[in-house]
């Protein structure tokens, strides 16, 4: 889907630079998003918050629980 109209930048080219850990503010200076009538902001934000959420669950540790049986 087509998030900025104005430089035609994808959902997807914005997740690929927020999965590499990129902010709003980088990822508008190297694509342009948001920058020309500003319509897209939200959206972008949001993609980008999806990202961060989702690479950071990805990097969370889970421990397993050790579970005693008694004879």
């Amino acid at each position: 889907m087509i998030v900025c109209v104005c430089h035609r930048v994808t959902e997807k080219e914005i997740a690929l630079h927020a999965s590499e850990g990129k902010g709003f503010d980088d990822i508008q200076f190297e694509l342009g998003v948001a920058s020309q009538c500003g319509r897209c902001e939200d959206c972008a934000r949001e993609v980008i918050d999806q990202c961060h959420a989702q690479a950071s669950l990805a990097t969370q540790t889970w421990m397993p629980i050790a579970l005693s049986m008694h004879r």
